[in-house]
């Protein structure tokens, strides 16, 4: 079904650059779009994330746009769907915000005053902020969306955009980014339940002893299952560091150990099977 001009007919899209508007109507702005998705979804912030384990606080996301209708209605939305929100309306204050609180994700907008989107990005990531950044532009060519993920970004969403696509980005760039977030601190990973702050994993009625550090990466494979993860995105996400040969040769000990406690079989495991050339890759 689409929402066009209070008639429904599809997905909700945030009309932001040249919206067309019906012949002899007005578009009635992003702000009705929010209060329509309101209605169309009352009840859907729960409070639980994507596997259906309750989250232990929101995720704080900050909102660098400068047009202001764009900027308070977004961040109406992502609170409905339970997110804490807060705004900055050009670079310097983004930068200001980031270097005051606790931020868990960035939408940001490339088009600022004062600073570009690509110039904070790029100066976050020289001065080695990790949180994620989600780029928000009416650029849409294929040669932006490639120098905004060179900048660092961690992903690019072109304006017009649902809120559905919206929202899927931001919890899929928190899974990666985030696992605690997406599968909880006590999940079930293959055929064992895992209680990440006791450092224990369970077969049946046998526990087993695993470090931080485990845990660390048993939450990053059971929040990203059935993907291949490559050695250099598990240590970047896992160790936050740029990866090298040692770097490499960690990944590969730790794996190693890890299977030692949770596979059944270490000459064909069936939890965390390597990719050859690629990575690794947890398949649920």
């Amino acid at each position: 079904m689409y929402l066009c001009f209070g008639r429904i007919y599809g997905p909700i899209s945030f009309g932001f650059a040249n919206r067309v508007p019906q012949a002899g109507r007005e578009s009635p702005g992003i702000e009705f779009e929010v209060f329509t998705y309101y209605l169309l979804n009352a009840g859907a912030c729960t409070g639980y994330n994507l596997l259906g384990n309750k989250m232990a606080e929101k995720s704080t996301i900050l909102i660098v746009e400068d047009e202001p209708k764009i900027r308070s209605a977004l961040r109406d939305f992502l609170e409905f769907k339970g997110f804490a929100a807060f705004e900055a309306t050009d670079g310097i204050e983004a930068q200001k915000q980031v270097s005051q609180r606790k931020v868990d994700l960035i939408l940001l907008d490339l088009m600022l005053p004062e600073i570009s989107g690509e110039q904070l990005c790029k100066q976050w990531r020289k001065q080695g902020l990790q949180t994620p950044i989600i780029m928000v532009t009416a650029k849409g060519q294929e040669k932006e969306k490639i120098a905004g993920l060179n900048l660092g970004a961690d992903d690019y969403i072109t304006k017009p955009f649902s809120l559905e696509e919206l929202l899927a980005r931001i919890e899929a760039v928190l899974r990666r980014t985030d696992p605690a977030r997406a599968v909880g601190t006590v999940f079930r990973f293959g055929d064992l339940d895992v209680d990440v702050p006791a450092l224990k994993v369970r077969r049946g009625q046998e526990d087993t002893d695993i470090s931080k550090r485990e845990g660390e990466i048993i939450q990053f494979f059971a929040a990203n299952p059935n993907r291949v993860v490559s050695r250099e995105e598990l240590y970047e996400r896992i160790w936050q560091d740029t990866m090298t040969d040692l770097g490499t040769r960690t990944i590969d000990m730790h794996i190693a150990k890890l299977r030692a406690k949770i596979e059944r079989d270490l000459s064909e495991p069936q939890i965390i099977k390597t990719v050859r050339g690629a990575g690794y890759k947890y398949e649920a």
